[in-house]
C-alpha cells in the first residue's frame, strides 16, 4: 500500500515504473524540478530487482510517461478489442495476458503502461475543479480521459498494489472498469506464486478481460 500513502502526501511525487528507460525519464524530470527550478516537491519511486529484457523507449512518450500513462504497445486488427493497463512489475503479466488473449481467443488488446496512477488522480481532479470553477468555458478533459475516449473496449488494470491504487482514477475512465490487486495479507513465497495467489499473473488479467 505504499503507492497508496505516497498519494496522501501533496508533494510526494511518486511512480512505480517498469522499464528502464521510464526510470531514466522520470529521474531526469525529478532533478529539473527540484535541483533546477527549486520545487518544493520530492520523488518516491518504486523500483524492481527482477531480471527481464528492456525495451527501447519510442519518441515522443517522454511526456505522456510523466503524466503517468502512455500506449506501450498496440493491439493487431480486430473487432474484439480490450484496452489493459498495469505498471511496475506487474505490466510484464498484463504484456504476456495480451499475448494470450490474442493468440487463444482472437482478442485485441491495447497495453497501456502506466507509471503512475496517482498523478493520473490528480490530473484528473485538477481538471474536475477548473471546470466546476469555469461552466461557461470549454470543458477540459485531463490526461486518461483522452487517452481511452477514442479506444474501444472496456479497460483491465491490474498492479502489485492494493485495488485501490488503481481504482482511483474510476471517475475518469470513460469506458467500463476492472481493476485487479494484491488485497490481503502480505506472503512469503516465489513471485510466480504470489502473483496467481493474489489473482493478479496474466490469466486472470486474461480471465477479467
Amino acid at each position: 500500500q505504499s503507492q497508496i500513502m505516497a498519494a496522501n502526501v501533496p508533494n510526494c511525487i511518486s511512480y512505480d515504473p517498469t522499464f528502464a528507460y521510464e526510470l531514466m525519464v522520470i529521474i531526469q524530470n525529478g532533478l529539473k524540478r527540484m535541483f533546477e527550478n527549486q520545487e518544493n516537491v520530492f520523488y518516491y519511486i518504486t523500483t524492481l530487482n527482477e531480471n527481464y529484457p528492456h525495451p527501447e523507449m519510442k519518441k515522443g512518450q517522454e511526456e505522456n510517461i510523466i503524466k503517468g500513462m502512455y500506449l506501450f504497445q498496440q493491439g493487431g486488427k480486430g473487432a474484439k478489442r480490450v484496452q489493459l493497463m498495469g505498471s511496475g512489475s506487474i505490466l510484464r503479466e498484463v504484456i504476456a495476458a495480451a499475448n494470450i488473449l490474442a493468440e487463444d481467443f482472437g482478442i485485441q488488446a491495447d497495453v497501456w503502461s502506466c507509471p503512475s496512477f496517482n498523478q493520473l488522480k490528480r490530473d484528473g481532479d485538477d481538471v474536475f475543479r477548473w471546470n466546476l470553477l469555469h461552466p461557461d468555458k470549454k470543458p477540459r478533459k485531463c490526461h486518461i480521459t483522452q487517452c481511452l475516449e477514442s479506444s474501444n473496449g472496456p479497460v483491465v488494470a491490474a498492479t502489485d498494489y492494493v485495488k485501490l491504487f488503481a481504482d482511483q482514477i474510476r471517475a475518469y475512465v470513460p469506458k467500463s472498469y476492472t481493476v485487479l490487486g494484491t488485497d490481503g495479507y502480505g506472503r512469503s513465497d516465489s513471485r510466480e506464486a504470489l502473483r496467481k495467489h493474489f489473482e493478479v499473473d496474466r490469466y486472470y488479467i486474461a480471465l477479467a478481460a
